[in-house]
């Protein structure tokens, strides 16, 4: 653990360094920000893991990561043009390019995927004295639901909607984002909390080695088939919670979505191309950073995006053979 947290502080620290280096008047180089998550997530270390190899290893580019509440604010950030590169969550992708739920008064967001990067896997996280097993004995209980502006939040209402519960009126709820809801539990200020994010994530790690600490990780496979339903076929599936990951008695069975990194269809086809060759061949020094990262391939880069690729990103893949049309 604690070699994993040195090894996120190096690479942030060497991004930033980066940054500052290449003042105005020192070069022209092309600086890019990547839009990422709270500091307690995946997205933010994995993030500063390819702010790192993008500016050690892309000649004229330099890149730095943002702490955000993810995937909702990530893409508003690219409409905006604030940010080049994000971290987000397939459905919430979907949902911007339709212009639907939290992108209704934002219109359409033109986004492209250079690379599909693991599954978000839906933690639902209780204190063992709350009693609660299960989605629907969240009823009458305090439960963050992520904080504003994630995906998470969106995810979790949308596994409230198809269990049948009523946010303001079956529970009394919280918006704090992975770090936050894990002090709140240990502070018993609620009693579960809810968190999409890769395996492991560096605060739940911390919740379940916390002395005196019991937990329960709650299964949510059970509402796919509504999920599937109400938000469509494509966007959401079951995966696993090995028990190795935090200790846990049993595999714990989940709601699971894509995570993808995307840009806007303006970024220029050969820098695309060129960060989406970057990840690929410094993956192991991303899982050096990450172990999430251990998930990047071809293979699976290339399956299960809820929008379509850019250009640069085809263009790579297909040189790798592993592009269908």
């Amino acid at each position: 653990m604690l070699r994993l947290r040195f090894l996120i502080a190096c690479a942030l620290s060497t991004a930033l360094i980066a940054s500052c280096t290449n003042a105005p008047g020192a070069g022209t180089k092309r600086r890019l920000s990547i839009a990422t998550g709270g500091t307690g997530g995946v997205y933010y270390p994995y993030g500063g893991g390819i702010a790192k190899v993008i500016s050690e290893y892309l000649p004229g580019v330099d890149a730095t990561v943002e702490v955000t509440a993810a995937s909702i604010d990530n893409l508003k950030f690219l409409k905006q043009g604030t940010s080049d590169l994000a971290f987000t969550m397939a459905d919430i992708a979907h949902d911007a390019v339709d212009a639907q739920d939290a992108f209704t008064s934002v219109g359409s967001v033109p986004l492209r995927t250079l690379a599909v990067l693991y599954s978000a896997y839906t933690h639902l996280v209780a204190s063992e004295e709350s009693g609660i097993t299960s989605v629907a004995q969240l009823k009458g209980h305090v439960v963050s639901l992520g904080a504003a502006g994630s995906g998470t939040a969106t995810m979790a209402l949308r596994i409230l909607q198809v269990a049948g519960l009523d946010r303001k009126r079956d529970l009394r709820t919280q918006y704090l984002g992975a770090a936050q809801s894990v002090d709140a539990l240990k502070d018993g200020k609620i009693d579960a909390f809810f968190w999409n994010g890769g395996i492991p994530t560096a605060s739940v790690l911390d919740l379940v080695n916390t002395p005196g600490m019991r937990v329960r990780f709650i299964s949510t496979d059970g509402v796919i088939p509504q999920l599937e339903q109400t938000f469509g076929k494509s966007l959401y599936y079951r995966d696993i919670i090995p028990k190795a990951t935090y200790k846990t008695d049993d595999d714990v069975a989940v709601v699971a979505v894509k995570n993808m990194l995307v840009v806007t269809d303006t970024m220029p086809e050969q820098l695309a191309y060129d960060i989406t060759r970057i990840l690929f061949e410094k993956q192991p020094e991303l899982a050096t950073i990450h172990p999430q990262a251990r998930s990047l391939n071809l293979q699976y880069a290339v399956t299960g995006s809820s929008i379509p690729f850019h250009p640069g990103a085809i263009r790579y893949y297909r040189e790798r053979q592993v592009w269908t049309e």
